[in-house]
């Protein structure tokens, strides 16, 4: 039998999604007052005289009629209807608490974004506060909702859970005699985190009270396994080994499959054996040593029997912050606040690459307003000097692979950063012309987040990672490597790719404020994995080699 509470949600959430669709404001208003009203009856209205169902306060004709549909065929064909037309995410943001029909319009209609993912990403760039009704508190409010709802799917980016893995690793060292070393997933860097993992020689008999103790739950049990689950479904796992068998089970736990069983097929592989430390693997095979963070495919195995795997860069590489936002666009901080926090850093320069005009939701900048900044930051470079700050854009690619602005303008910046933020459903035969056409571009310098992911929320265009990484080699295109943790664009496992073809990879944060330069890290995190050294990482030149870079760059002009 259908209850009251069904027929009163489900009025309730029509009203809701028509005031969404900026239908009919009194129709609308009609059916929230009959879920109201449905809502507060004390008799089913399934064993009520169809008659009466109409007599009832708050209850008129229409509304009725709807009624009487769905007690007898389980039907609500007009919510059918317009949920048919509303996006997954739109229904979802429903979920969200402060998020009401018309802050959810706002965000559909006005600043185009149909996820929770790409509304999170939207608050993190301070993109909200541009628009009537949402303030500061309720863009934070909004932000901390969201991160609460997605936490509860069980899937982390890396960044999320960073904190959250070296506070409970503290915990379990200073509270067990035991050993605990990091492994899985975490340890081999990657950018999603669906358990973090550690070999230990503690027993479950110890593991399993303790843990039940700081308020985790058991989720699965196995003689060389343990897992938990906390209250936001962090899952945590416990492999089991005896203290001389840690090192050969920390060498299985921490690479791909792929990678194991090519490692079995070239070298042989006994786990049962007992070794020193997880190094003594390599030696008895005559390997050189594979850091946890590349142990993905086969082809490592080859390059390292090769001689031919380098160290990959660290977070002292990066020299300068290429790619940030001010309060010119979307930003959250002054240049000049950047500029400074960048100098206490230790940084060489600073780029600033605040939205083209056609980027209206994130208060692009009119060619007027270039003007003004780049009078702005001459000043600033007169003052901050020999520190430099850039001048350079992130110009939307539009629909037919255009650049924002006139080429007059185009050329008074020193680095063109050219990126998709619109009409995203596309494609890959539109996706690729509309990126080659850009990277085309004699003004471009670099490609902006390649895809437009957004990971656990928005899978991004598709594109022929080949025919793209080939365009910028032709046309001596960087391709970014947006550092934001939930871009992580482009991917790495499409770096080593296009290192081979002699393309320039660029570890950029993307920054909306000054704590997004930290944001760095996660970019080289992965970056280690393709093996990006710092000759081949934009963001890693000098201030004269980017000078020089950049002279270069013109000469296609």
């Amino acid at each position: 039998m259908i209850t009251n509470d069904e027929i009163a949600a489900q009025f309730s959430l029509l009203a809701k999604l028509m005031d969404i669709h900026g239908e009919n404001s009194f129709k609308a208003k009609s059916y929230a007052a009959a879920a109201f009203s449905v809502d507060k009856l004390l008799t089913p209205l399934a064993e009520m005289d169809r008659n009466a169902i109409f007599s009832i306060k708050g209850i008129g004709e229409s509304a009725g009629k709807r009624i009487l549909e769905i007690l007898d065929t389980g039907q609500f064909s007009i919510l059918n209807e317009i949920i048919q037309k509303t996006p997954p995410g739109i229904l979802e943001m429903l979920s969200i608490k402060g998020i009401g029909p018309k802050k959810i319009a706002t965000i559909w209609k006005e600043l185009e974004i149909e996820t929770l993912g790409e509304l999170l990403y939207a608050c993190n760039e301070n993109r909200l506060t541009l628009y009537k009704g949402f303030g500061e508190k309720t863009q934070q409010n909004i932000k901390e909702a969201i991160e609460f709802y997605m936490g509860s799917m069980g899937r982390y980016l890396y960044q999320q859970v960073e904190e959250f893995q070296m506070e409970l690793e503290k915990i379990l060292i200073h509270s067990l005699p035991y050993q605990f070393v990091i492994t899985g997933e975490f340890r081999r860097q990657l950018e999603i985190i669906d358990s973090i993992d550690w070999v230990t020689n503690a027993k479950a008999e110890a593991l399993n009270p303790f843990m039940q103790g700081i308020g985790f739950t058991i989720n699965n049990q196995q003689d060389d396994r343990l897992s938990f689950c906390n209250e936001k479904n962090i899952r945590v796992q416990f492999w089991l080994a005896d203290e001389a068998k840690i090192p050969a089970v920390l060498f299985r736990t921490s690479c791909s499959e792929l990678f194991l069983n090519t490692w079995s097929e070239t070298f042989g592989w006994n786990e049962t054996k007992s070794y020193t430390e997880e190094r003594s693997i390599f030696e008895q095979a005559g390997c050189p040593f594979i850091p946890a963070y590349m142990r993905e495919d086969a082809e490592i195995i080859t390059l390292a029997k090769q001689d031919k795997i380098t160290p990959t860069l660290t977070e002292k590489d990066i020299k300068g912050i290429i790619h940030s936002h001010s309060t010119w666009s979307d930003g959250g901080n002054t240049i000049q606040q950047m500029a400074e926090a960048a100098i206490k850093d230790g940084l060489e320069y600073l780029v600033i690459s605040d939205h083209s005009k056609s980027a209206f939701y994130a208060n692009g900048l009119s060619i007027e307003r270039v003007l003004q900044q780049h009078q702005e930051i001459n000043k600033l470079n007169q003052t901050l000097a020999p520190f430099k700050i850039f001048k350079s854009i992130e110009s939307d690619i539009l629909n037919d692979g255009s650049l924002d602005y006139p080429d007059e303008i185009l050329a008074q910046f020193d680095l063109v950063i050219a990126s998709v933020h619109s009409n995203l459903k596309m494609n890959e035969e539109k996706a690729n012309a509309r990126v080659i056409k850009a990277i085309e571009n004699k003004f471009t310098n670099i490609l902006g987040h390649p895809t437009g992911r957004l990971l656990l929320s928005r899978a991004g265009y598709p594109i022929d990672h080949e025919k793209i990484i080939d365009a910028c080699a032709a046309n001596g295109v960087v391709i970014e490597l947006n550092a934001h943790p939930r871009r992580l664009d482009l991917d790495w496992r499409w770096i080593r790719r296009a290192l081979q073809k002699n393309v320039l990879i660029s570890i950029n944060p993307d920054a909306h404020t000054i704590d997004g330069f930290k944001d760095c890290k996660y970019g080289v995190l992965v970056a280690q994995k393709a093996g990006l050294t710092p000759s081949r990482n934009l963001s890693s030149y000098s201030i004269l080699q980017l000078e020089t870079f950049i002279r270069e760059q013109k000469q296609k002009h």
